[in-house]
């Protein structure tokens, strides 16, 4: 595990500059905010939760990967118990996981002092890849400890943990871009994964709107509880952004850091 790093970061950068380089291509929808402005506060985050996460690494300091070792090390968890093929034992982890980024994306929605801090996420007043590392410093610490839970509770392999973040990274950023795919492409991708304009109608100001579609990769969790909606009411090219008293305040960092605690 001592590429572990090395290679999510490698993975990260790569599909970061795909991505922005094909919103640049094939657009789906005009910025209407500063995007150098935007950038700058969303980047700004992501350094922040990477502090954030160092900082939870002193006090605690196994975080999911960590504390996958460690459970293998100890017996712990379910998988430490049952001997299962390497690649079947990764497809249930990365299953079992993403349901519980799903579960827990929905609980945010619903309990009013997580929806505090995870409105920063909804306040980006345009959606595009650098909106899928604009969350609150808590409230990645918060998730952070969700996953690090999960993984004594089942046991998952070290690598399986890796290769879950690396999905999910991967299509959260995929699903935030602003790229416009053929309508018959999105149809078929959309069957499995979350794509950005299943993702977008999520990021309405309307709240029966941004209240569906919590999935960050596989789109089934959505299609089977019911939280699914295919398509925004105003249509993807005049559908608003945001939270219902948008301006453009969310664009700026220090607003941004401190909008969970203000009134």
């Amino acid at each position: 595990m001592e590429n572990e790093a090395v290679i999510r970061l490698g993975v990260f950068l790569g599909l970061f500059t795909l991505l922005a380089i094909i919103e640049q291509v094939i657009p789906r929808r005009t910025r209407r905010h500063s995007q150098p402005r935007r950038w700058l506060t969303n980047w700004i985050f992501t350094f922040a939760n990477t502090v954030a996460l160092r900082l939870l690494a002193i006090a605690l300091p196994l975080l999911a990967v960590g504390a996958a070792l460690d459970a293998g090390a100890k017996g712990w968890g379910l998988f430490n118990s049952i001997a299962l093929p390497s690649w079947i034992e990764a497809i249930i982890v990365i299953l079992i996981f993403d349901f519980a980024i799903w579960a827990q994306h929905l609980i945010t929605h619903k309990v009013p002092i997580l929806w505090r801090l995870h409105q920063v996420h909804h306040a980006d007043p345009d959606i595009d890849v650098t909106t899928a590392i604009r969350f609150h410093p808590i409230e990645i610490a918060l998730s952070m400890l969700l996953k690090i839970g999960l993984v004594y509770v089942i046991g998952p392999s070290a690598v399986a943990i890796i290769l879950f973040e690396i999905i999910l990274n991967g299509t959260a950023m995929f699903n935030h871009a602003n790229i416009k795919l053929p309508l018959r492409l999105d149809a078929l991708v959309r069957r499995v994964l979350v794509t950005p304009d299943m993702h977008r109608v999520h990021h309405s100001i309307h709240r029966h709107e941004h209240d569906s579609n919590y999935g960050f990769s596989l789109s089934i969790w959505d299609q089977m509880f019911g939280t699914y909606i295919a398509q925004p009411a105003a249509g993807h090219d005049d559908m608003d952004i945001g939270l219902e008293w948008q301006d453009d305040r969310p664009t700026r960092i220090g607003f941004s850091m401190l909008l969970p605690f203000r009134k």
